[in-house]
């Protein structure tokens, strides 16, 4: 989509990331990356904590640091002349929609660990914290 993206993952999911269209990646034990990192226009944090605190420092004036976590600590955007935004996922059938259209038309690759069927969903949960994946789990509801 034409964004110049930098990540951060282990060094055995360098390469993956990598390939998944990252330019730079960070191996976050390492280095932290923000020696790394600076006048980013975007962070999506998906860590938070500390990991999130110190986002914000590698941000332009007026970018915007997008967080799954936890809502930014009140104060944060305004303290680096930038915007906080938590992000919540809500059904968007439209958004569906056009993520559909990038699939079908080769744009975007969704990267699958592991399909599993819907009897096995538990399982599948409880093992998220234990098992390293690349990619997302799929849970089979039926054929059709």
């Amino acid at each position: 989509m034409g964004a110049r993206v930098t990540a951060t993952a282990s060094a055995r999911d360098t390469g993956f990331v990598a390939d998944l269209g990252a330019r730079d990646v960070i191996d976050y034990a390492e280095g932290r990356f923000d020696d790394h990192v600076a006048d980013v226009d975007v962070v999506f944090d998906t860590v938070g904590g500390d990991t999130q605190t110190r986002s914000w420092n590698v941000l332009r004036p007026g970018g915007v640091l997008v967080t799954v976590v936890a809502p930014p600590a009140p104060g944060a955007a305004q303290d680096h002349a930038a915007r906080g935004v938590f992000f919540v996922v809500e059904p968007d059938r439209e958004g569906l929609d056009s993520i559909s259209e990038l699939i079908t038309s080769g744009r975007l690759s969704p990267r699958i660990d592991r399909v599993v069927p819907l009897a096995q969903t538990r399982a599948a949960y409880e093992a998220l914290d234990r098992e390293h994946r690349r990619g997302k789990v799929v849970i089979h509801v039926a054929d059709g």
